[in-house]
């Protein structure tokens, strides 16, 4: 057997010594008694030579130096005969584990581990294997050494104590090392010391000094312990210290201690009238007393309860055989785990009542947006119109038809532009709607009139976008290529941005009204983008896919934040006036409040529709944000956020408005607040805009 086979076993089985092995190879490999360091340096030397044909100079320098300390430092070791093949150095083998690498060869290169299988394709590939059980795995060498039958059976006999050779005689004839024919002295002739035969004087002392102990109490045995003869059989067993020793004891349930009621002679005043026991049929099973006192002029002319034995003998049986858990308990009142939640009245004016009704539109009102005065709220339906309602009558003052579903409307932010964006189908139309002054109109016509098509050289915009004039409504129509979902405006008044889902790598185009120009964004959009928005007061973009949030510096043209809104698919955003706050709306119901300069992940998750978000909007300049959603509901929140960065944003629910009929599956489709009061209004698929007051 190889000498790395019995040093794996060795470490397996800590019976094994390797003086016990070294032992038994020397016996049968020597049975003329030779010299067993000869015979171990003429096989290193033999293999010495073979490894010279096989390595280069380095090694047979390394072999020769081996073998000469092998030949002047005499060992008993088995391990000395052959030279382990992985090098680690004098480190233990747990420094490998995380390692790749299993120590290094003799050129300094490092021996890469193999590969092992996982425990089930190893239990699999065992079963199939016969001679499995002979496997072992080295892990000094990391290889699996198959044990011969021979190795088997020298195992077997090192387990039983016995050389793993069966030529070898443990009794073999003693051999006498000295020569006594002429001997006259033992070995020593020294004389006997007299500590040998005197009893000790320092035990004595001692032996007096723990008898003056224990006769003045200072040493105390331990009493054998003494158990009681009689035990309280209603008292609490569960502090005794024979029961407590167990992890899994229980103590059994207590019944309760019989009072004057169950006598047999009890008090007047335990003995229910005829009235009360009249009441109990009255009642309930469950409750109804269990027990009824009763008077008895002695102790024998009580009826002997014929179920006594059985109900004892079940009870003592539920209390062995049922489960029981213990149950660690803590005395908090549940009301003090609530969120402490200001009150309402103290978070006014929010809006919470139906104030004015919109109605003329023949279809679905999907979007609307409020002119930054407050004055006028523009509307975009299913039936291909658009109309401008004035805010405090409900009338309305201007009708286009466009002739296709309106997806979007947004107001131009700017209140000496009264111009509206409007995207139908694949085209934005920049519409006039005829409000301001007449130094105002002037410009504006100026501003949407196009005398030249604009071109641009660097990138060719005119396959997928062209700015067109249109003479039906005299206004400015963007032509796309992809059906635009959204229109959203820059703070500035000048530029806008359109979404087209299905646009690929053109999805998200930025136009600027006064140049004519359109370029699309300069990043790679990861996802589907679902919708757009620009910060109120920095050049940052964002951009919302099914599963992240984007946000870009359009200044520096790179991406500076990646918000995981952990959830199956966005639909809405919305960006806090301050521009460090975002919420974020799911088709899921859900929605999600980002602080951005705590961390990417939500702060606070608001799970409060039961179908999907259609919108989400901040307030101006109220701490007040809503949503709406498909279930015919739109939600009012209050959302404080403080100037203090050590203090976290306040979120209260505040209020859930209902009024709009859902229609074909949808609910309220979009939802918006006035610019300057507490004011909500929303728009619904049953054809009507809804004003909410305080």
């Amino acid at each position: 057997m190889s000498v790395n086979k019995l040093r794996l076993i060795s470490r397996k089985s800590p019976r094994l010594t390797t003086s016990s092995l070294t032992m038994g190879h020397q016996e049968s490999q020597n049975p003329d008694n030779t010299n067993p360091l000869e015979t171990r340096d003429e096989d290193f030397i033999e293999r010495g030579d073979s490894d010279v044909l096989a390595n280069n100079d380095d090694q047979d320098e390394h072999s020769e130096s081996s073998q000469s300390h092998q030949g002047v430092d005499e060992s008993d070791s088995s391990e000395d005969e052959v030279a382990p093949r992985n090098t680690i150095g004098d480190v233990p083998l747990e420094w490998y584990k995380d390692e790749t690498h299993i120590g290094y060869d003799i050129a300094g290169r490092k021996i890469t581990k193999k590969e092992r299988r996982d425990k089930l394709d190893s239990f699999l590939a065992s079963a199939d294997d016969s001679k499995s059980w002979r496997k072992i795995y080295d892990e000094y060498n990391d290889e699996e050494v198959e044990l011969t039958k021979e190795e088997i059976k020298h195992i077997r006999r090192l387990l039983k104590g016995k050389a793993p050779h069966a030529e070898f005689d443990p009794y073999a004839p003693y051999v006498d090392w000295f020569k006594w024919d002429d001997a006259k002295h033992p070995l020593s002739n020294a004389p006997e010391p007299k500590r040998r035969f005197i009893p000790s004087k320092w035990e004595s002392k001692k032996v007096v000094e723990y008898v003056r102990a224990i006769r003045k109490g200072l040493i105390k045995f331990d009493k054998p312990k003494e158990e009681p003869r009689f035990y309280s059989l209603w008292g609490d067993d569960s502090s005794s210290a024979d029961r407590t020793k167990h992890l899994a004891y229980i103590p059994p349930p207590k019944p309760k201690l019989p009072g004057h009621e169950e006598s047999y002679n009890p008090s007047l005043e335990y003995i229910p009238t005829q009235e009360e026991i009249n009441s109990y049929q009255l009642m309930y099973e469950e409750d109804r007393p269990k027990f009824i006192p009763k008077r008895f002029t002695s102790f024998r002319s009580i009826p002997a309860y014929e179920n006594a034995v059985k109900d004892s003998f079940e009870r003592c049986l539920d209390l062995y055989l049922c489960p029981r858990v213990r149950k660690k308990r803590i005395n908090i009142d549940p009301e003090s785990l609530k969120p402490k939640l200001p009150n309402k009245k103290d978070l006014r004016p929010y809006p919470f009542a139906c104030y004015l009704e919109y109605k003329g539109h023949e279809g679905a009102v999907l979007s609307i947006s409020v002119e930054p005065s407050g004055q006028w709220i523009a509307s975009g339906s299913n039936d291909g119109t658009v109309r401008i309602w004035e805010v405090e009558t409900g009338r309305c003052i201007r009708v286009w038809e466009i002739g296709e579903a309106v997806q979007h409307v947004a107001w131009n932010p700017l209140p000496a532009r009264p111009i509206l964006a409007v995207s139908a189908g694949a085209d934005v139309f920049i519409l006039n709607t005829g409000f301001g002054n007449v130094e105002e109109q002037k410009e504006i016509r100026k501003l949407l009139h196009i005398g030249t098509p604009a071109s641009d050289d660097s990138d060719d915009m005119s396959s997928y976008l062209s700015w067109l004039q249109d003479e039906k409504h005299d206004c400015i129509r963007l032509r796309h290529y992809r059906t635009v979902s959204s229109v959203v405006w820059h703070r500035k008044g000048d530029y806008l941005s359109t979404l087209m889902p299905a646009g690929e790598s053109r999805a998200v185009l930025v136009h600027q009204l006064s140049k004519r120009l359109t370029q699309r964004l300069p990043f790679k959009l990861h996802g589907l983008p679902v919708s757009l928005a620009f910060h109120p007061t920095r050049s940052i973009f964002f951009v919302v896919t099914k599963k992240n949030v984007r946000v870009y510096d359009m200044l520096k043209q790179k991406l500076i934040k990646k918000l995981e809104t952990q959830l199956r698919e966005a639909s809405s955003i919305a960006v806090h006036p301050a521009g460090d706050n975002v919420i974020v709306g799911s088709r899921e119901g859900k929605l999600r409040w980002f602080d951005m300069d705590l961390s990417s992940k939500p702060y606070q998750n608001l799970d409060c529709h039961g179908k999907d978000i259609t919108n989400v909007a901040f307030h101006r300049s109220y701490p007040l944000f809503a949503s709406c959603s498909d279930d015919g509901t739109a939600y009012v929140f209050h959302g404080m956020v403080y100037a203090d960065l050590n203090e976290n944003p306040r979120i209260v629910p505040l209020e859930i408005l209902r009024g709009h009929t859902v229609t074909d599956g949808r609910g309220v489709l979009d939802c918006t607040f006035h610019p300057r009061q507490p004011w909500l209004f929303t728009a619904g698929a049953d054809s009507t805009i809804k004003l909410y007051c305080h």
